[in-house]
């Protein structure tokens, strides 16, 4: 996985904050690397009626391995730019758990 800066997770008590950086109407749900400290992520749904939304906790939990209760957008429900809480998962679990790039 391309790992330009440094990716700039938050963790505290129980959680961690993951930024992410969406791009919806791709054509396939893929994660491509970082930006900027965020992991960038395609997503095949339109950023309409909260369905980009849905797509990226069901993608993410299904990355990640976890429930999608264990997901939830803390910060950015309507920007390409946002914090994903994920409940449960450390820093480094994280980080072990993504793919590599496309």
């Amino acid at each position: 996985m391309s790992r330009g800066p440094e990716p700039e997770l938050t963790a505290t008590r129980g959680e961690t904050i993951l930024p992410v950086a969406v791009t919806p109407r791709a054509n396939r749900d893929a994660v491509i690397g970082w930006q900027g400290g965020a992991l960038k992520v395609l997503l095949k749904a339109p950023p309409v009626e909260g369905k980009a939304n849905a797509a990226l906790i069901k993608f993410l939990a299904k990355t990640l391995g976890v429930k999608r209760n264990q997901i939830e957008i803390a910060a950015g429900r309507t920007s390409r730019h946002k914090k994903i809480r994920l409940k449960g998962l450390t820093e480094d679990e994280i980080l072990s758990r993504l793919p590599p790039a496309d």
